[in-house]
């Protein structure tokens, strides 16, 4: 029985993958944003729908059998109530617009969340909406009558680089769930994945005198640099209590001195480990070095990224490890 389960699920996912190719050929790498056409959507009965179907052939054949005129008038009646159905099904998805919102960089090993936003420009609210690929599916969502909803979609981040969400679905089953409605999306979102940072223990190079005009937290009194998050042992006299105050999280002033103290991280300074190894050592520096508000300086061939402290800094640290090419 296990068996035939395996080898049932296996053809579903074989004839899935045909489909998805074919889609491909015929559509194309998708514009954003993309407007659902209805040649762009596909229905099918649910096995609820097959059931419907059976249990309607079964009646029609008992009212025939015994001229049972009210028995027909009901067939009747639920069959025209499933083609409607079949209607409202396939309109649900007609003329959505699709568009890719923001993606958060991830780390090698965890899961990257693509969020995808279904508009919806029509007077008649879209219910019971899904996005859904290999990886998983989202709960499903209500679109709103001239408004719109943003859904999650997970996609394992296995190895840093950009990752590619290449494909996924729109679906409903909405209503009755007798008919599934869907389409296939090519739009080629992507997510950052930024190397696996490695377990501490190798100490960080030691600091050098920065006069580049770096931040630094503690030393710069002369001119303010912009804001990091809150870490234990940080002065009260640096939090931004007017930012707290305004819901925006507990935050801490950041300096622009004239002479700080600042952390070099080196590529060449990583000798005798691989690629992946100094790029997720480094990687470990950069995030400890962040965490504690210090300056700190990136080098890789060719490639070389001022001293300096803050978020962006670190993204685009961070940024350049990922997209490292040897």
């Amino acid at each position: 029985m296990n068996l035939a389960i395996n080898l049932d699920f296996g053809f579903a996912r074989r004839l899935r993958l045909l489909a998805r190719r074919w889609a491909r050929q015929r559509h194309g790498v998708d514009p954003e944003p993309l407007t659902l056409a209805t040649r762009r959507i596909y229905i099918i009965p649910t096995g609820m729908g097959i059931a419907f179907a059976m249990m309607l052939a079964a009646m029609f054949i008992g009212a025939m059998n015994y001229a049972n005129n009210l028995a027909l008038g009901l067939t009747f009646l639920l069959g025209s109530l499933a083609l409607t159905a079949m209607h409202y099904c396939h309109r649900n998805l007609a003329g959505l617009v699709i568009r890719s919102a923001s993606t958060e960089p991830v780390f090698a090993g965890d899961d990257a969340t693509f969020h995808i936003a279904l508009e919806n420009t029509a007077p008649l609210a879209r219910h019971e909406m899904i996005v859904a690929n290999e990886a998983g599916t989202s709960p499903p969502q209500l679109v709103p009558a001239n408004g719109r909803a943003v859904f999650t979609l997970q996609l394992p981040a296995p190895r840093r680089g950009l990752l590619i969400l290449d494909h996924f679905e729109i679906v409903t089953r909405h209503p009755f769930s007798l008919f599934r409605a869907w389409t296939h999306v090519h739009m080629n979102m992507t997510c950052v994945v930024y190397p696996k940072p490695a377990p501490r223990g190798l100490t960080p190079p030691p600091v050098e005198t920065d006069t580049g005009g770096a931040q630094d937290s503690v030393r710069g009194d002369e001119e303010f640099a912009g804001f990091r998050p809150f870490h234990p042992g940080d002065s009260p006299r640096r939090i931004a209590w007017k930012a707290y105050a305004r819901e925006q999280g507990l935050q801490v002033k950041l300096y622009a001195g004239t002479a700080v103290t600042s952390h070099v991280f080196d590529w060449d300074g990583l000798a005798g480990l691989d690629t992946e190894a100094r790029l997720s050592q480094l990687c470990r520096w950069v995030e400890d070095a962040y965490a504690g508000g210090r300056a700190f300086a990136l080098k890789l061939p060719g490639l070389d990224i001022p001293a300096n402290v803050g978020p962006g800094h670190r993204q685009r640290c961070l940024t350049a490890l990922a997209m490292f090419e040897p």
